[in-house]
């Protein structure tokens, strides 16, 4: 809480645009070893780090640690990752991501870009991303999937806690997600707020009040098998379309946290075949 206050209690003006900014970069690829999902290689700088969880399993776990604890504006992050033929990498954030207040005209800026061979596996599993108030977040995710490739894609945002009391009344945000299967698109999204943000969600065609926001999607072989047993693991506010016989999207809104959680974990549990981070549980 004590870097909270301090982050937050930046005056939102130009003056304040030269202020020092984090940066940081990760860099990796998977392989086969003794059919064990290992690192092939791996590249990491500045503020960002990736930690590997030692576990019984056969899957690389990669858990991405923003050694600058948030965001603000100016600050950025790229992740370039490539899951090899064969091998399962789940990717997940060792806490929740928090976006402060920003300097005047500047956001944070998050990008990620992931290719996945034939008959890999990934598992795209970071923990919610809270934004606070007078917060900016510019964030892409591109994934691009082989035609053999499964794929399991959650994301969360919170727009202020209300357990915390919190309440968005300046914010802006661009949330982009865009995947492809052999070069042809399958999913592209975009999530975009500005201004007065909880009164936005408040409306009944928007949020219905609710302050969390989840997708999910998955993609696979066995999609159509899964989705009853989906539905009968979904709140009220939640529903689940399939898009192609291979290809199923979830969007559930939340109250707070807590709830958000409740819900997600037991899905993601499911659909990653008991496979999700111990972080997740923490």
């Amino acid at each position: 809480m004590e870097n909270e206050t301090r982050l937050q209690s930046v005056p939102n003006t130009p003056e304040n645009t030269s202020l020092p900014r984090a940066k940081g970069e990760v860099r990796l690829s998977t392989k086969l070893h003794s059919n064990k999902t290992v690192i092939c290689k791996l590249r990491q700088s500045g503020s960002l780090r990736c930690l590997f969880p030692r576990t019984d399993q056969r899957q690389l776990q990669a858990v991405l640690l923003n050694c600058a604890g948030g965001m603000t504006g100016g600050d950025r992050y790229d992740l370039n990752a490539e899951v090899k033929e064969g091998t399962t990498l789940t990717i997940s954030t060792q806490a929740a991501e928090k976006i402060y207040r920003a300097p005047y005209g500047q956001s944070a800026q998050v990008n990620s870009h992931i290719r996945v061979e034939q008959h890999a596996h990934l598992y795209w599993l970071p923990q919610e991303t809270i934004l606070f108030e007078d917060s900016a977040l510019e964030r892409s995710l591109n994934i691009r999937i082989a035609k053999t490739s499964t794929l399991l894609l959650t994301e969360s945002l919170v727009f202020g806690r209300l357990e915390m009391g919190e309440s968005i009344r300046s914010s802006r945000l661009s949330d982009r997600v865009d995947i492809r299967r052999g070069g042809v698109p399958l999913f592209l999204d975009i999530v975009k707020f500005s201004g007065d943000v909880a009164s936005q969600l408040d409306r009944l065609a928007v949020a219905s009040s609710a302050r969390v926001v989840t997708s999910l999607l998955y993609v696979g072989r066995d999609a159509a098998l899964r989705q009853p047993r989906l539905l009968e693991l979904l709140p009220k506010k939640a529903g689940i379309s399939q898009l192609e016989e291979e290809v199923l999207v979830l969007r559930m809104l939340s109250q707070d946290t807590n709830l958000m959680r409740s819900t997600l974990i037991p899905i993601l549990d499911f659909l990653s075949n008991k496979s999700l981070p111990q972080c997740w549980n923490l």
